[in-house]
C-alpha cells in the first residue's frame, strides 16, 4: 500500500467500475481506470490509461494517455493512442496521435490524426468506398 506523501505508478490500476455498477459523472483520477461495467455519461480522465473491458458500456468523454477498448463506447476521445481491441465497437469522435484497428473491431465515426500534415478529419462514418488491402481483379469502367 501507499504512504499519504507516496504517489502510485500511472499504470496501477487503482480505479474500477465493477461488472454490476452503473457510473454517471466526472471521474478524475492520477491512475489507469478499467471499466467493466456501465458508464451512462460524464467525463473519465487520467494522466494514465483507460481499459474499457468486454463487458463496458460507455457512453462519455475519455481524456487520457492511452485508451483501449474491447467493449462498446459512444462518445469523444481525446488521447496520445487509441487502441481499438478486436470485438469492440466504437461510434464517436477521436482525437489521437497514435492510433491501432485490430482485426474484428468496429469504429463507426470520425478520426481526427493530430500531427504532422494531416489537415482534414478521417470521417469514417461516411465512408461509402470500401478499402481493398488485397489486389483483386482489375474492373472495368462502365461508359
Amino acid at each position: 500500500m501507499f504512504r499519504r506523501n507516496e504517489r502510485p505508478q500511472p499504470d496501477a490500476i487503482e480505479v474500477i467500475i465493477g461488472l454490476r455498477a452503473t457510473y454517471t459523472g466526472v471521474l478524475r483520477s492520477d491512475t489507469s481506470i478499467r471499466v467493466d461495467g456501465v458508464m451512462e455519461s460524464g467525463l473519465l480522465e487520467t494522466l494514465a490509461n483507460v481499459i474499457l473491458t468486454e463487458s463496458a458500456r460507455v457512453n462519455c468523454e475519455i481524456r487520457a494517455r492511452n485508451v483501449s477498448i474491447r467493449g462498446h463506447f459512444d462518445g469523444v476521445i481525446r488521447a496520445d493512442r487509441a487502441e481499438l481491441l478486436a470485438g469492440c465497437y466504437v461510434s464517436g469522435t477521436l482525437y489521437v496521435n497514435s492510433f491501432l484497428l485490430d482485426e474484428g473491431a468496429t469504429l463507426d465515426g470520425e478520426l481526427h490524426m493530430r500531427g504532422d500534415g494531416v489537415e482534414e478529419p478521417l470521417d469514417l462514418a461516411n465512408d461509402t468506398e470500401p478499402i481493398s488491402i488485397l489486389p483483386g481483379p482489375q474492373q472495368q469502367q462502365q461508359p
